[in-house]
Order: C-alpha cells, then structure tokens, then sequence
C-alpha cells in the first residue's frame, strides 16, 4: 500500500530531519510510531498524509508515485487517508453530529444517506446521545471520539493518528486503541504516532522508531524492540 524509498527531508537550507528512510506498509498492517522528541515523527506523518513533498527519494501510495501528483491527483489520494490529529482539530461552532459529517457533505453525499452513517458510527464511538452537543461542552476524550469517527467516516484504507492518546488517561487511551483495533480488523491500514510505551506494551504491534532522523523497523514491543528502545530513550 505504502512505500518509502530513501526518504530525505529538511526544511529550507537546514539539516535533514529524515534520512534515507525506507520503509514499506502491507494493506491492513497496524504499526505504532514512535521515537525521542524531536526525532521526526510529526514530519514523517505529514508525508503520509500528503501535507508536505519529501525533499528527495520516492514515495509510492495506492499503486502511484506521489512525487510527481498534479493537484487533482493528489486530492483523489487524500480521500483514501484518514487523520486523527492531536489537537482535535474540531470546528467549535458545529455540534458532534455536524462536524463528523462534513466529509460526507463535502463529498456531496445525500443528506438521507449522511445521517444514516453519522447516527450508526457515533453509535459505536459511545457518542450516540451526544449528537447535537458543541465539542467544547464535552471531555476530552468525547473530542477525540469525535476526531476519530470524522476520520473514519469516509472508510479511508489508511488512518494516521498523530499522538490521539496524549492528552488523555491511560484507561480512556486503551479504549481508543481498542476501537483502532476494531478498524483494523475491518481492513483499515494503521499506523499511529505514541510516546506512550503502556499502550505499545499491551497492544504489541510492529513500531516503526525514529532516532536522529533514522528509522528502524522492530516487530514487537516486547524483546528486541524493548532492548532497542531503551537504548533510544
């Protein structure tokens, strides 16, 4: 599905903040991301959801090389990849029901069929009896359910969470992971950015660590990936 092939970034004239990564993701894999601040974790999640072009070496997504994707191209590629950002991102003047729809409405779906999928998916995040409340009259982790069903909305191939668990405690992130999991299971590829080492020790997925900019590939949390990581952090 996903594959970097010697991947170099930096931004202007400074350093490279990714070197030569090479990596290839299989359609329904599930990676963690993780790595020291500053390693490069929020550039590498902007490559994969198209919000930045690397500065050198191939990127190919769904079959196509991206590096050369007109506008209209790349749009087309958006539509296959979900995002569940850190800060949420919602709009504060939509309710639950509003902001997780506005893909659909973008996409021009009808409104029958909208509110169909909209009440069945909020259904299953918990968050059926909140639909016409403001984000901000619920918690923080009723946000990020709202994030998260917004993302999945539009059933992407790929979902990219960027640190959704950050802000939250330990049980309402473990619940997080187990819906993530649940998407899995139905074929969604995932690959989700954590400091978190607890939910990487309980949900033992492969992890793809960044160092200094370097990326190493390890296949559990448990083993070699923890020697590994505790020589990193």
């Amino acid at each position: 599905m996903i594959k970097f092939e010697n991947i170099g970034l930096r931004y202007g004239v400074g350093p490279e903040v990714l070197n030569d990564v090479h990596f290839t993701l299989e359609p329904g894999s599930f990676h963690f991301l993780s790595g020291p601040s500053g390693a490069g974790k929020t550039s590498l999640m902007r490559l994969l959801y198209l919000g930045i072009r690397p500065t050198r070496g191939q990127i190919s997504m769904f079959g196509q090389n991206v590096n050369d994707l007109d506008r209209h191209a790349m749009s087309h590629i958006r539509q296959k990849i979900g995002v569940v950002f850190q800060d949420f991102r919602l709009l504060q003047h939509l309710s639950t029901f509003d902001n997780v729809a506005l893909p659909l409405r973008i996409s021009g779906l009808k409104e029958k069929l909208i509110r169909k999928n909209v009440e069945e998916l909020l259904d299953w995040v918990g968050l059926g009896d909140q639909m016409k409340r403001l984000p901000n009259t619920l918690s923080g982790g009723q946000q990020q359910r709202i994030a998260i069903a917004r993302a999945v909305i539009t059933k992407p191939r790929l979902l990219l969470a960027d640190e959704p668990t950050g802000n939250l405690d330990d049980e309402i992130g473990f619940k997080l992971l187990g819906m993530f999991e649940q998407l899995n299971k139905g074929g969604t590829t995932i690959v989700i950015a954590t400091h978190n080492e607890l939910l990487m020790e309980k949900f033992r997925h492969p992890t793809l660590v960044l160092d200094q900019g370097e990326l190493h590939i390890a296949p559990s949390r448990t083993g070699p990936l923890k020697k590994f990581l505790d020589g990193v952090f």
